[in-house]
């Protein structure tokens, strides 16, 4: 059975495993009989594995993962309380913070709990008597990998922070167990190695589906080894100045200031590593090319197909790491709206409650493969002018609604990813692409995608498409028959932006970064870096300095991995989110019925971010239970 399935076998037996000490020791749990049962038989023990994987954080959730909704790519309704998107807000807090990860608080699992029951099962998993030498290794190498994880997950959020080795015995004295944090290279070094001696324990790659997808992989672990690495190279991490001063109490530094650009080297290494390693077990980008096609669809229809499966096609060969334990059933309710089934706006199984920002919409390239205020030919002062779509434009905007410029002449990520009013969604049962039946979003007050009661629906007049499988299918009553999939942590994709994004750092443009961010641009449709700034940007030779190379690699990435929970992180890793959240959240008139009260940019929400911003901060419980911990700056 999945990892998702035996996860709700093990919920009694890890309960019983819970140990009854303070959240900030790694003191092994006090149930030693109840741990000698566990490791005395494969079945149990192997319970006591998928109890480790159990604190994997929930990526598809919107109330845990902060990446979704504690940055500026999706907002919610003033009345909303999401823990997350407090963060977004500005109300994160030293009293009981929102998304605590450190202790398991207000929409977080306790990692530092999974820590300790991932050492309680390297422990012991030796005393296992009918097991294979090979499952046991790789059982090791497994739970080595999730240790890794939640390290760096921790370390993302908090900076520095307690590294959790080995569990101490219970009746350990107070100093011993009074761990202070360590600095942040040490942090990433200690995740470094866990990966690395886990690598050598992993399969390949899964070779039982039915019963293993979802477990970790050789190719998973090199993936997140290299991702861990820029992470590491970046500027919030490496040579910030910002943290001068930022020290134990013994006085340890716990950020070294001076910038070493070998890291981004090492970086740009694992990166080839993993993609060249992941390329030889077949993985590849992502292209819809089905095996039945009831209809001949347009070229602008199969790129558009390529992009939104991608991402949400379970399973496809871009994918090499998705989390089985958090599905999209409830994301894809979130992101597809009320109402885009005129004949169904009844129907409360679809929300369209999260909402892509104007500024976000505004992110995406022109069809030229541009940003759209660089692109010469494209009108930017007039995006907001209202314009009516013809029989060119059919594929993209519903022909003859009127609809604004600014919808007109993107890239398809553009048409892949968002709905909004008067664009065309592809899927839900209609799959003839030049059918005048085609679904698409009418979202003007009054219209059926409009607001219909004080939730369900976009404060924006955005929606996140790529959420939504294309066979998803709004039904009668309230019925949303979804195509569920688990969620993607890594791609393909990602590895080859990571690895064009360290060798810019490293040694600034070349031809072999021009090649992988092309690999990208040429999947959506666009030409290649080289002629598409030649060709249509003000700025003609932006991609051949490193400064200029950096921001092109920026937006890409933020363009190809938009709503998949890369931005918030990037953000902060490239000390950007001061500049990106510390812009306003606009969207469209929603109480507007005509199309020229409808598309006046509306403030909704001021957002504030400041420098305290970039690490979360400790609950102060925390800090009275180990005095030998510190706050983060600014808290």
């Amino acid at each position: 059975m999945k990892i998702k399935n035996i996860l709700r076998l093990s919920i009694i037996f890890m309960l019983a495993l819970s140990p009854a000490c303070n959240d900030f020791l790694n003191v092994t749990p006090d149930n030693i009989a109840t741990i000698d049962y566990a490791f005395r038989m494969r079945s149990t023990a192997e319970r006591f594995l998928f109890t480790c994987y159990s604190y994997m954080p929930s990526h598809a959730s919107l109330n845990e993962n902060p990446a979704l909704l504690a940055g500026d790519e999706l907002w919610l309704v003033a009345s909303n309380t999401n823990n997350a998107w407090q963060i977004a807000r500005g109300n994160q807090r030293i009293v009981n913070p929102y998304v605590n990860s450190w202790q398991g608080s207000l929409g977080s699992k306790d990692l530092y709990q999974g820590l300790r029951e991932c050492n309680v099962f390297l422990e012991n998993v030796h005393l296992v008597p009918d097991i294979i030498e090979y499952e046991r290794e790789r059982w090791i190498g497994e739970v080595k990998f999730l240790k890794a994880y939640y390290h760096y997950y921790l370390i993302r959020m908090y900076g520095p922070i307690v590294l959790i080795k080995e569990n101490l015995p219970v009746g350990a004295p107070a100093e011993q167990v009074r761990i202070p944090r360590s600095p942040v290279d040490e942090c990433f070094d200690y995740v470094v190695q866990l990966l690395e001696e886990a690598e050598a324990a992993l399969p390949d790659k899964i070779d039982f589906e039915v019963s293993e997808l979802g477990r970790i992989t050789k190719a998973i672990a090199l993936s997140l080894k290299a991702k861990v690495l820029v992470t590491a190279a970046s500027p919030l991490f490496n040579g910030n100045s910002d943290y001068t001063g930022f020290t134990n109490k013994d006085g340890t530094p716990l950020f070294n200031t001076t910038f070493d650009v070998e890291k981004w080297q090492k970086a740009a290494d694992a990166c080839k590593e993993a993609i060249e390693f992941c390329e030889s077990l077949g993985h590849r980008l992502y292209e819809y090319n089905p095996e039945f096609v009831q209809y001949n669809l347009s070229d602008t229809t199969l790129i558009q197909m390529s992009i939104r499966n991608a991402f949400n096609e379970k399973w496809n060969p871009e994918v090499i790491w998705a989390n089985t334990n958090s599905m999209s059933a409830g994301i894809q309710a979130n992101a597809t709206p009320r109402g885009l089934d005129p004949a169904l706006t009844a129907n409360t199984g679809a929300q369209g409650n999260i909402a892509p920002p104007l500024k976000i919409a505004e992110l995406f390239y022109s069809d030229n493969g541009v940003p759209i205020d660089e692109d010469i030919t494209w009108d930017y002062n007039n995006r907001f002018r209202l314009k009516i779509p013809g029989y060119d434009h059919r594929f993209n905007l519903k022909q003859g609604y009127t609809t604004v410029q600014l919808h007109f002449d993107r890239e398809n990520r553009y048409y892949a990813s968002l709905g909004f009013d008067g664009g065309i969604w592809y899927g839900q049962g209609r799959y003839n692409d030049e059918n005048s039946d085609i679904l698409f979003v009418s979202s003007k007050a009054g219209q059926p995608a409009a607001a219909i009661n004080m939730n369900s629906y976009s404060t924006t007049g955005f929606f996140p498409k790529k959420y939504t499988h294309f066979q998803s299918v709004i039904g009668s009553g309230n019925t949303f028959t979804r195509e569920n999939y688990p969620w993607p942590v890594l791609k393909l994709n990602e590895l080859y932006l990571l690895y064009a994004e360290a060798l810019n750092e490293a040694d600034g443009p070349s031809e072999e970064v021009y090649f992988y961010l092309n690999k990208i641009r040429r999947r959506a449709g666009l030409q290649d870096v080289e002629a598409a700034w030649s060709t249509y940007s003000i700025n003609p030779d932006k991609y051949k300095s490193q400064t200029g190379l950096r921001e092109i690699i920026q937006r890409e990435r933020t363009i190809e991995l938009i709503f998949e929970g890369k931005r918030f992180w990037d953000l902060r890793r490239w000390k950007l989110a001061t500049t990106e959240l510390n812009k306003p959240i606009t969207g469209w008139d929603l109480d507007q019925s005509s199309a020229e009260g409808y598309y006046r940019e509306r403030l909704i929400f001021n957002q504030t971010f400041r420098l305290k911003d970039y690490l979360w901060p400790l609950n102060e419980n925390t800090l009275l239970a180990n005095p030998a911990l510190v706050q983060n700056p600014g808290w």
